[in-house]
């Protein structure tokens, strides 16, 4: 391989790991999986885990490859994609923010049995609380911005490849050893941790839909704002 396209290819990863990483934040998002699998079994936890962190992957490198295809094909901009996402993510948090932690731990475990695992995987635990509209804009976006013509085009996409596949393993084991920094907390401190995670979920709601209502707002005539 060339020394450029290695150069290319190690660039193209770099960025999208720290570009998405930060957002999805798995070490974060893993005390807020505990509180909601756990009544859970080790093996179903991981089981779970495995199914998040490959959703995870494929949406990730999907909004990455394809999406904005996506959206011109039914006329959405991002900035709508970021109001709705942010509203679904305020909604997430709120609800989760408002409930005690036994609650919603004995909710979710009855509505998502183990054989159900393969199907509410993906909503509610990939999508919005792994990777959140803010994760597949940003995707979007670097995949919107990706350098064109062979071969810097191909390490950007194997690049994005890589990033996202390193993502989806932080994910499966950030969530698949929850329990151990349960263990480590304490009742009290996970109850802190999740309620401040879901108070800073909600936050990233907001600027999720503030981002995207600038973006709308700046897009409107003057004479009409």
């Amino acid at each position: 391989m060339p020394k450029t396209v290695l150069l290319d290819l190690l660039k193209a990863t770099f960025l999208v790991i720290s570009a998405l990483f930060p957002i999805v934040n798995p070490l974060g998002g893993s005390p807020i999986f505990l509180s909601l699998t756990g009544d859970y079994t080790a093996a179903e936890r991981h089981a779970l885990s495995r199914l998040i962190a490959m959703n995870s992957f494929f949406l990730l490198i999907g909004s990455y490859l394809i999406g904005t295809h996506i959206l011109d094909f039914f006329g959405i901009s991002l900035p709508v994609v970021q109001v709705g996402g942010g509203l679904v993510v305020i909604s997430t948090g709120w609800t989760m923010l408002q409930r005690g932690a036994n609650e919603e731990r004995k909710e979710v475990h009855r509505n998502i049995q183990p054989e159900d695992q393969s199907r509410e995987a993906f909503y509610p635990f990939t999508l919005p609380l792994t990777v959140g509209p803010g994760s597949i804009s940003v995707a979007i976006t670097l995949g919107a911005n990706a350098p064109h013509g062979y071969p810097a085009n191909l390490a950007a996409i194997v690049g994005a490849l890589i990033g996202s596949a390193a993502i989806g393993i932080s994910v499966y084991l950030c969530y698949a050893f929850a329990d151990r920094l349960a263990r480590m907390l304490g009742p009290t401190g996970m109850t802190v941790i999740v309620r401040l995670t879901s108070f800073l979920l909600v936050c990233i709601g907001v600027q999720i839909l503030w981002n995207g209502l600038r973006a709308l707002l700046a897009s409107v005539p003057l004479g009409i704002r």
